[in-house]
């Protein structure tokens, strides 16, 4: 291959850079790397991170594209939609296919396109054809530029478009000679004759060319810029300065070879092509227009480039205006852009808006710029932009949830309507219970007293005196030790009520039952036996409270949790229970006890664990829990000992010691009251109407 040295004034391919190729390859026209490198940096600074890319088929328009998707790698942030080719020989309809195939990003409206003069507008018609003027932000290489061919009759859709241009100016020394050629005086451009036909859409009459009748004929009279519009070609500045390196490449290789010669000298005959390479790689000067004309080691120009924007609103002469520069920086002035509509605030094209406070980015797999926007619920706060953490137990989140604060103290008032009732209610129990038990202790020998189980009826009433008590705690002010206490006390009152309830009807239970078998009195039936039994129930609640005591400590906090409510569990009726005389003097209160006891709280549970924690239904929550506590309460009070009561007091004739009967006695007899009972049952059912003798 010769060496023969080249410079170009319009390749701006990227691999026309690639040295080990193309050694010997020049050009005073910036690489399409540096325009795409703008490009980049023109996207950005616009604040874009979603945007599409459009390529003619070709050199031109795929290298252009394939220079900004690896720098756009490189740069980061920035991600791709969509990357379509238009093809060489586009089908019909191809480019309505195009503008659907760019609508199934639609938050992508930036579209980056190296394309032909052709393509860009038919991409522009397509798109006022699809009724999308003014969505799509198109950002322009140099074939663009600032021309007005590709965007004609589609100014409205071409509004607001940013393109990018090599730097050039108008060389007014050849607008002089160019605008008085004529067909008489033009002796050396031999493709003048075509340029006068084209330009003045004439016919010439010239030997060997058929003569078309449609187009008139050309006078000769013509002149250029009077008779047709006139633009002087952007790369004539480019011309100029390729045809002055060249110049000063070979002068200063003259100087150097053939000093004082006034001719080529032996050393220049023929040139060597790798050195007169040197020489032009060495040229600095300013060219045309006063810029510095300049290779480096690939033998490429200096990137300067002008931006401009096509403006339609607003302006006294829509077109395209001069908004910044490149030249190994981007200098762009945002205050001087205008969009569709006349808009200055510079459009959005971006995969995912930004959160809003308190809410964390669920990245999309595989494109950085997209994400889904999670909101962090219940407690917790956003940590950072990606991650959800949950407040520590005696904080919530902040409004925004940027945070964690103290959690306030929300408390009932003592004056509170939510309040007054189970306060009430309490009072009056707590009385009652007094009045029970000073009741039990002023006549403490007397025969109802001493049949009620004096040790078994101390327990249970001291259960329901604390399960009244309870009401006052879970209406105080928190702190450590009300929480403290409530924790203890909410189940234990429960717990010492129910299991004093418990082993009495179980106490009598395995007495009918061993009476039914033997004269002999079953085991652990003594009052001391009793308390034992009793005590060793409850010791398993007052453990499992201090276990919980020792693993989450009390907190002092305003919110009732479900774990501190699950504590008041109630003991159910032992199945064993019905196996107790119907006659026997305390089993229906027992057993009215205790399905009373079952319904109140089934009704609890929904009540309590429906409400959600805002701070009136937490009151809901408290006012239903202790009325819950206090009715519970209040039925086995009133079942069990204020009937008692009334006979200590009212009717004290009653309360006399009768006559002494055998285990074995009582036991026949109790148990022929429920056989009799029985059959009086049945016969009601029947034909007979004969009433039965029951035992007294």
């Amino acid at each position: 291959m010769n060496q023969i040295p080249q410079i170009s004034y319009a390749s701006t391919a990227p691999e026309l850079s690639d040295n080990s190729r193309y050694e010997f390859f020049s050009r005073v026209v910036p690489p399409d790397s540096y325009q795409a490198q703008a490009m980049v940096d023109i996207v950005k600074a616009m604040g874009w991170n979603y945007v599409s890319t459009l390529a003619s088929e070709g050199n031109y328009g795929e290298s252009g594209v394939d220079a900004f998707l690896q720098i756009s790698r490189e740069a980061g942030g920035l991600c791709i939609a969509q990357s379509i080719k238009i093809p060489r020989e586009p089908r019909p309809g191809e480019f309505e296919k195009i503008i659907k195939r760019l609508m199934e990003s639609s938050n992508a409206r930036g579209v980056i396109i190296f394309a032909n003069e052709d393509d860009i507008k038919r991409v522009l018609q397509a798109a006022k054809t699809a009724n999308l003027t003014g969505h799509f932000l198109f950002v322009g290489s140099d074939s663009w530029g600032a021309k007005n061919s590709p965007i004609q009759d589609q100014e409205d859709v071409a509004e607001g478009a940013v393109t990018i241009l090599p730097k050039r100016a108008s060389i007014d020394g050849f607008d002089q000679y160019f605008t008085t050629r004529s067909l008489e005086n033009n002796r050396r451009n031999i493709w003048f004759a075509e340029f006068w036909e084209d330009d003045f859409k004439c016919k010439l009459t010239r030997p060997g060319v058929k003569y078309d009748p449609s187009r008139r004929k050309c006078t000769g009279e013509e002149r250029i810029s009077q008779d047709s519009q006139y633009e002087q070609e952007g790369k004539v500045q480019f011309v100029i300065d390729a045809m002055y390196a060249m110049a000063h490449a070979l002068h200063s290789m003259h100087m150097d070879l053939c000093p004082g010669s006034m001719g080529v000298c032996e050393k220049m005959d023929p040139v060597e092509g790798r050195m007169l390479l040197q020489y032009i790689r060495s040229v600095n000067f300013n060219g045309s227009t006063g810029t510095g004309v300049m290779f480096n080691e690939n033998g490429d120009a200096p990137g300067r480039y002008d931006i401009f924007q096509y403006q339609l609103s607003n302006v006294s002469s829509p077109g395209y205006k001069d908004i910044g520069q490149w030249t190994n920086h981007l200098r762009l002035n945002p205050e001087e852009m205008q969009w569709s509509g006349g808009d200055r605030r510079i459009p959005e094209s971006v995969c995912s808006f930004p959160c809003e406070s308190g809410e964390r980015k669920k990245m999309v797999k595989g494109v950085p710029c997209c994400w889904h926007c999670e909101l962090c619920d219940g407690y917790q706060y956003l940590l950072d932009e990606f991650t959800c953490d949950m407040c520590p137990f005696d904080m919530r989140p902040l409004k925004n949830r940027t945070g964690c604060r103290p959690t306030p103290i929300i408390k009932l008032e003592w004056s509170s309507p939510w309040a007054i009732i189970p306060i009430f209610l309490a009072i009056l129990g707590i009385l009652a219970t007094s009045g029970v038990i000073i009741t039990f202790i002023r006549f403490n020998n007397t025969p109802i007293v001493r049949a009620s189980g004096r040790e078994l009826s101390c327990v249970l009433l001291t259960g329901i005196f604390l399960i009244y008590l309870i009401t006052f705690l879970m209406i105080a002010e928190p702190s450590v030790a009300v929480c403290a206490f409530r924790r203890l006390l909410l189940g234990l009152g429960m717990c010492i009520s129910y299991a004093a309830m418990l082993t009495k009807t179980n106490r009598i239970y395995r007495i009918f039952e061993q009476g039914k078998k033997s004269v002999t009195p079953p085991k652990f039936i003594s009052p001391t036996s009793q308390m034992i039994i009793t005590f060793i129930l409850i010791s398993v609640q007052l453990l499992r409270a201090f276990i919980w005591f020792g693993v989450m400590p009390p907190p002092h906090h305003h919110r009732l949790r479900g774990t501190e409510a699950a504590q008041s569990r109630v003991c159910p009726r032992s199945p064993q229970s019905r196996g107790v005389p119907e006659t026997f003097n305390e089993a229906k209160p027992i057993g009215f006890t205790m399905y009373t006891t079952c319904i109140i709280w089934l009704a609890f549970v929904p009540i309590f664990f429906g409400t959600a924690q805002s701070t009136e239904k937490m009151f809901i929550q408290t006012t239903t829990l202790t009325v819950s506590m206090s009715l519970s309460a209040t039925v086995s009070l009133g079942m069990l000992y204020i009937p008692k009561v009334y006979v200590i007091i009212f009717h004290p004739e009653q309360n006399v010691q009768k006559r002494k009967r055998s285990f074995k006695t009582v036991v026949q007899a109790a148990t022929m009251s429920t056989q009799l009972s029985q059959k009086s049952k049945d016969k009601q059912n029947g034909e007979s109407k004969i009433e039965p003798d029951r035992l007294q």
